[in-house]
């Protein structure tokens, strides 16, 4: 059995999507503040197992590093949205001026039974940070356009997205390699 710990309904369906037989389970673990996401990881799992003594644990964490600020917010994403909500974000990018290309990450950790050191599976996208679009997705799906596409995250269905998403890459990296 391997247990996704994530208390997000749409992380759970794009990851059970991918790969089959996950159960979720909501634990509310600290995020620390870094911006690396492996330690970041390394974190949760290491939280999450002081709940969960047995079986194999799944965490993931996704970031955005937008280049007009540096690679920011990266694995910091969640405050940025917290403040600024996706609308501010874009306008923030649109008001510096410097150009609006980012990356997409997300960053599966996963824990065997019985082991310490956690294995990372990740998924990557370039593209574009832009005014909101789309009703579809969470977070700041809706500012961000992959390159090549006419649509952003948020406006894409979800079979469309789970085809191309970094969360769909990640599980799927991790769902080859744990085999």
């Amino acid at each position: 059995m391997i247990t996704f710990i994530t208390g997000n309904a749409g992380k759970f369906k794009e990851a059970s999507a991918i790969v089959p037989g996950l159960v979720q389970q909501d634990l509310d673990l600290p995020e620390i503040q870094e911006l690396d996401p492996h330690a970041v990881i390394a974190a949760k799992l290491d939280e999450a197992r002081k709940h969960l003594t047995e079986g194999a644990l799944v965490v993931e964490d996704t970031s955005l590093h937008i280049d007009a600020l540096g690679g920011l917010p990266g694995p910091l994403i969640k405050w940025f949205l917290d403040r600024l909500r996706a609308e501010g974000i874009a306008e923030l990018v649109e008001k510096l001026g410097k150009g609006s290309t980012a990356e997409a990450r997300c960053v599966v950790g996963y824990l065997a039974e019985g082991s310490v050191e956690p294995q990372f599976f990740e998924g990557t996208m370039r593209g574009t940070i832009v005014a909101p679009r789309g009703e579809n997705g969470f977070g700041w799906d809706v500012i961000f356009q992959p390159e090549g596409s006419a649509k952003t995250l948020g406006e894409l269905s979800f079979d469309e997205k789970n085809v191309i998403s970094i969360r769909a890459q990640a599980f799927g990296a991790f769902a080859v390699g744990v085999s």
